[in-house]
C-alpha cells in the first residue's frame, strides 16, 4: 500500500456518522487530542469527564471544594475545663449541725455552773459522742478496739481533771499515755495485718488524744479567771460554728473546694461572730474585759473553725474514695465535737495568760 498525503482512506467511503462515532478527530489522528478523544487522550473518557470530587481540577479549587476547604480550615472552639461541679450544700444537714453546735456550747456552759463533779458528767458524756463520731467517720479496721479505748481515756480524764487539789493539765498527759499503750496493746491482740494495725492505731491515738483535749474544759473551770474565759470561749465556738453553717445555706459562695460543700463566706463570718460573742461576754461577765473576751473568743473560734473545716476535707475524702456512708448523724457531728475538743487546751492557755 502507497503512501498518501490526502485524508486518511478509511474514513473516505464511509456515511456521515451524525452521533460523532467514526469520525476523525478534528486535530489529527485518534486518541491525540480533538473534540472526542479517546481512551489514551489527555482528556478521557465520557466517564473520565465527570469533575473530581474537589471540583473540575480534582484540586479543591471548584465550589464544592472550596466549601469544603474553608469548612476543615474553619478554627475549632476551644473547649474551656471547668472541672467537676461543686458538691450541692444540704441545708437541712448544715441547720441540723448549726443548731447542734449551739445545744452543745450551751450543755457546756450551762454543766459549768454546777458542781465539779455534775460537770465531768457533762464532759463525759461530749467525749462519749466523740468517741462515737470519729469511730464511726474513720471506720477503722477494728472499731470495738476504738470505741472502748477511747471510752476508757474519757473516763480516766475525768477523774484525772477532780482528783489533784490543784488544777493542772499535767495528769491528762498521764491519761494519753496511759491510751498510747492501751491502744498498742489491744491492736496487737488482734494480730491482724501491719496495714490495719497501723490504721487502727492511729485512729485510737486521734481519739485518746481528742477525748483527753475535752477534758480540759473541767481543768479550766477550775482556774481563778476560767470560769469567765470558759464562758467567752465557748459562746464563741457555739455562736461562731452555727453562723458558719446558716451561711453555707444561704451563700456557699465562693467554694473552697468543689467537694467540699463549704464556703469562704460562711468560715470569716462564723470567725467573726464567735470573737464578736467573746467581746459581749466580756461585757456581761464580772471579771473580764471585752478585749479579753474578745481575745478568749477570737483564738477559740479560730481553732474551732479550722477542726471543722479540716473534718470537711475529710468527709469529701471518702467520698471520692468510694466509702459506703454509714451512721450519717455520727460522722456529721464529727465536726462541731473535734472543733470543741480541740478548742479547749488552746482556751485554757488563754486562761492562764489573761488572770
Amino acid at each position: 500500500m502507497l503512501p498518501s498525503n490526502g485524508p486518511d482512506d478509511r474514513y473516505r467511503d464511509r456515511p456521515a456518522d451524525t452521533q460523532g462515532f467514526g469520525r476523525p478527530p478534528a486535530g489529527g489522528r485518534p486518541g491525540r487530542g480533538g473534540d472526542r478523544p479517546g481512551p489514551g487522550a489527555t482528556g478521557g473518557t465520557a466517564t473520565d469527564r465527570r469533575p473530581a470530587r474537589g471540583g473540575p481540577d480534582g484540586d479543591g479549587r471548584g465550589p464544592a471544594g472550596g466549601e469544603r476547604s474553608r469548612r476543615a480550615v474553619r478554627p475549632k472552639k476551644k473547649v474551656i475545663e471547668t472541672g467537676p461541679p461543686p458538691v450541692p450544700v444540704r441545708r437541712t444537714l448544715s441547720i441540723t449541725i448549726a443548731g447542734f453546735s449551739l445545744l452543745l456550747a450551751f450543755g457546756l456552759i450551762l454543766g459549768s455552773q454546777a458542781t465539779e463533779t455534775a460537770y465531768a458528767i457533762v464532759i463525759f458524756g461530749a467525749q462519749v459522742l466523740f468517741v462515737l463520731g470519729w469511730t464511726v467517720a474513720s471506720r477503722p479496721p477494728s472499731p470495738w478496739v476504738v470505741a472502748t479505748v477511747g471510752i476508757l481515756t474519757a473516763a480516766g480524764s475525768a477523774v484525772a481533771v477532780n482528783w489533784p487539789v490543784e488544777a493542772s493539765l499535767a495528769p491528762l498527759g498521764y491519761v494519753i499515755a496511759g491510751g498510747f499503750v492501751a491502744s498498742v496493746v489491744g491492736q496487737l491482740a488482734l494480730r491482724g495485718g501491719r496495714a490495719g494495725v497501723t490504721e487502727s492505731l492511729g485512729v485510737t491515738m486521734l481519739v485518746v488524744v481528742g477525748v483527753t483535749a475535752m477534758a480540759a474544759w473541767g481543768v479550766l473551770n477550775r482556774q481563778p479567771m476560767g470560769a469567765q474565759v470558759l464562758l467567752a470561749a465557748l459562746a464563741a465556738i457555739g455562736l461562731g460554728l452555727a453562723v458558719a453553717r446558716i451561711c453555707d445555706v444561704v451563700m456557699p459562695s465562693p467554694r473552697i473546694a468543689a467537694h467540699v460543700p463549704r464556703g469562704s463566706t460562711g468560715v470569716v463570718a462564723g470567725a467573726m461572730a464567735g470573737t464578736l460573742a467573746g467581746a459581749l461576754a466580756g461585757v456581761l461577765v464580772d471579771g473580764l474585759t471585752t478585749l479579753q473576751g474578745a481575745i478568749a473568743g477570737a483564738v477559740a473560734i479560730l481553732v474551732a473553725i479550722v477542726v471543722d473545716l479540716g473534718t470537711g476535707y475529710a468527709e469529701a475524702g471518702r467520698h471520692l474514695e468510694g466509702e459506703i456512708p454509714f451512721m450519717w448523724i455520727a460522722r456529721h457531728m464529727q465536726g462541731p465535737l473535734g472543733a470543741f475538743a480541740f478548742a479547749a487546751p488552746v482556751s485554757y492557755v488563754v486562761g492562764v495568760i489573761l488572770r
